[in-house]
């Protein structure tokens, strides 16, 4: 049946309702300043509380008039009206991309579906399967990612979804219908891909040279540049005769060390001089003579230089010559809007590697934001970052979280707080320097106060794009390289993976993980860093599985493997020497990658070497918590070694010296902490059985038995 929502008149019973009176608005907008249900455009943007998000614009005459109002009673219901049963008020951004898929597919209604049926359906009631598997061909055509596809197909279901809230609406469920969907593709996995490793070693360490080698001379001539622009530059002819001495003693400076006036296009750049000494332009133009004569004898730069001392170095030599305020700029000294945005991707990179925190968190990261947490003596042993969680939260304002990073992170806010003039709360606002902004600058959108995402994609990518400059122009060979022949276009949810991935290939890293991403449950984790089913658990074990056969290989060419102690040692020599047997093809060690991946795939002697201990696997005597691999076969877990009892544990000298070395240290921090309870103190003495005293005494035996 039918809901009737328009009177005689051809008015909607909506027409005077606010869009927005169901969503908390931005400090400073009332809700009579927004737009009702009868407006065409919907600024949607005193709703967007992100601060690093578009302002959203919802043109609904970009909708063909037959179904402009049932898209109209959709987004509404969406934004503020009666919600179906069953279905969670969606975010702006949810919004946003539905009444992209709307205007897609009724345009498509409008247009292509008119043309290849031979008739123009008037509602959607009208619709049948055929037409809806007709749209769907559309889609394959016209977008090529699996995942845009899937989006346009949710946006079109929206209309059986809403259909308690619509004049009109499907008839039909489109998830039931054969074809719609496309059943191949893997559902709840992240299928974001992770940066290369290849990319992603020589951008952090780049990054960090930003953070922490360069980033004082970009301070610093950011400071300057600030100190310049704010002074007062007078225009009335009666200060002209004011700057005469000033501008002399400047000229004659330059003349006196040999430096060249500030350049602008090939001449001397007024601008530049009339703010260096607090002049005006009008004012040291009326001296175009004494500057001219000036410039004659030391010439003018190329560009102008910010006065300060490049402290930066790389090697023994300074990482650039100068740092101008040219837009524009010149390659030997770069413009500082450049360095900016380039010291903003540095930090940025920094913090989502260290932290695993998501785009939206870290661009509302604030000033203070970081503390430390220290022992007895002083000592950092923790940092904590806070900001705002959104993914998962009821509250559209975000909830406080806390992070803990490492000490890079640390510093790369450290210098986020330097950068930002002292009134500015967001680590990552947009800076005030000319040329700073990308596409869609949220300069423009008076209601975001951080960086866009696509802001930020484009600065990390310029960040690629500078360092294989300077590389080549350097001629230094630690450039980004292309991956299969293609510049990898890095974006700001590839962080996030990529730790995944770090983190995953670590001994407990599923544990950890769910920890960092503060996920629920390990299984969330997985699914994000990637399900059994998505290869990425495969290709962790099998990167594993490569370096533990390098390592056992090269454990071979150096007899390590008849040299060991412990339980299992004559069973791990056994176990290696056939791995070396099975290793050698014509009198030659396998050095090839692929084919040590078939030899560990078939013939792997599970030998684990680890830090400690090495681990000569039998399921049966194991004591650890054995997992399954991808291939359902049991793998020790290191991390749960009891190695002390064990009988799969055998000792090479590295394991017995980083023991030693281990019980050294931990023995050295309680003889600086205050006395220990009782019961521990028993467990740490020769009496308590089973402490270090004993372990090392254990370990010494060990030690004699290998010629230790």
């Amino acid at each position: 049946m039918a809901t009737t929502l328009t009177n005689p008149a051809g008015q909607h019973r909506f027409d005077d309702r606010f869009v927005l009176a169901q969503r908390p608005l931005l400090t400073g907008y009332r809700l009579e300043q927004t737009n009702r249900f009868r407006d065409d455009v919907w600024q949607l943007g005193p709703a967007n509380l992100q601060a690093h998000t578009r302002s959203i614009v919802v043109n609904l005459a970009l909708i063909p008039a037959p179904w402009r109002v049932v898209a109209k009673e959709l987004l509404f219901a969406m934004l503020s009206g009666d919600l179906p049963p069953g279905e969670e008020r969606p975010t702006m951004s949810t919004v946003r991309t539905r009444y992209t898929e709307l205007k897609r597919f009724m345009t498509w209604l409008n247009t292509t579906a008119a043309a290849r049926t031979g008739r123009r359906p008037a509602s959607l009631r009208e619709l049948v399967g055929a037409d809806l598997q007709s749209y769907q061909k559309h889609l394959i055509l016209t977008l090529k990612s699996p995942d845009y596809r899937d989006i346009a197909r949710g946006g079109v279901r929206m209309l059986w979804r809403y259909r308690s809230a619509l004049s009109d609406h499907l008839t039909f469920d489109p998830a039931h219908l054969d074809g719609w969907s496309e059943n191949n593709r893997r559902r709840g996995e992240n299928s974001t891909n992770r940066i290369p490793e290849q990319v992603h070693g020589p951008f952090m360490v780049w990054a960090m040279r930003f953070v922490d080698d360069f980033s004082a001379d970009i301070i610093a001539a950011a400071d300057k540049w600030r100190i310049l622009r704010s002074q007062a530059r007078p225009k009335t002819p009666a200060r002209n005769g004011a700057v005469r001495d000033p501008l002399r003693q400047l000229l004659a400076d330059h003349i006196a060390q040999g430096q060249p006036l500030p350049g602008y296009r090939g001449k001397p750049n007024m601008l530049a001089l009339a703010r260096l000494i607090g002049g005006s332009q009008r004012a040291v133009r009326s001296r175009l003579d004494e500057i001219e004569a000036a410039a004659a004898i030391v010439g003018v730069d190329n560009y102008t230089r910010i006065d300060i001392p490049i402290t930066g170095r790389i090697g023994d030599q300074p990482w650039i010559e100068a740092i101008a305020t040219d837009v524009t700029g010149y390659k030997p000294a770069p413009n500082l809007a450049k360095l900016v945005n380039l010291l903003l991707a540095a930090a940025y990179a920094t913090i989502a590697f260290q932290s695993g925190m998501r785009d939206c968190e870290i661009k509302h990261l604030r000033r203070n934001c970081l503390s430390a947490q220290r022992d007895a003596t002083g000592r950092i042993y923790r940092y904590k970052v806070t900001s705002l969680a959104f993914k998962g939260e009821t509250d559209p304002n975000g909830v406080q979280a806390t992070w803990i990073v490492g000490a890079p992170a640390a510093r790369a806010i450290g210098v986020l707080e330097q950068l930002q003039p002292a009134g500015t709360d967001y680590l990552f606002a947009a800076t005030e320097f000319i040329g700073g902004f990308g596409p869609g600058s949220p300069i423009k959108n008076p209601e975001n106060h951080a960086l866009l995402t696509i802001t930020t994609n484009d600065h990390l990518n310029s960040f690629v794009t500078w360092i294989n400059e300077y590389c080549t122009t350097h001629q230094r060979n630690d450039f980004i390289p292309t991956v299969n022949g293609t510049s990898w276009r890095i974006t700001t949810r590839q962080w996030r993976r990529t730790l995944a991935w770090f983190i995953a290939r670590r001994p407990g890293g599923s544990i950890a993980g769910a920890i960092a991403f503060r996920h629920l449950s390990i299984q969330m984790f997985e699914g994000y860093a990637g399900t059994s089913d998505s290869g990425f658990r495969a290709e962790v074990e099998s990167e594993q599985a490569l370096a533990r056969g390098e390592h056992l290989l090269a454990m071979i060419d150096q007899h390590e493997h008849t040299n060991l102690a412990g339980p299992a040692a004559e069973e791990a020599a056994q176990r290696l020497q056939g791995f070396a047997d099975r290793a050698h093809f014509q009198g030659k060690v396998i050095t090839d990658e692929h084919r040590l991946r078939r030899l560990m795939t078939r013939d792997d002697p599970a030998v684990y070497p680890g830090k400690y201990i090495t681990c000569v696997h039998t399921h049966a005597t194991a004591l650890c918590q054995q997992r399954q691999d991808h291939g359902n076969k049991l793998r020790p877990d290191i991390a749960t070694c009891k190695p002390l009892a064990c009988r799969n544990v055998a000792l090479t000298r590295d394991n017995i010296a980083n023991l030693r070395l281990e019980i050294t240290r931990i023995a050295g921090e309680l003889d600086t902490r205050p006395l220990l309870p009782p019961l521990l103190r028993l467990r740490f003495t020769p009496n308590g059985g089973q402490g270090f005293k004993q372990l090392l005494l254990r370990l010494s035996g060990i030690a004699r038995s290998v010629g230790g």
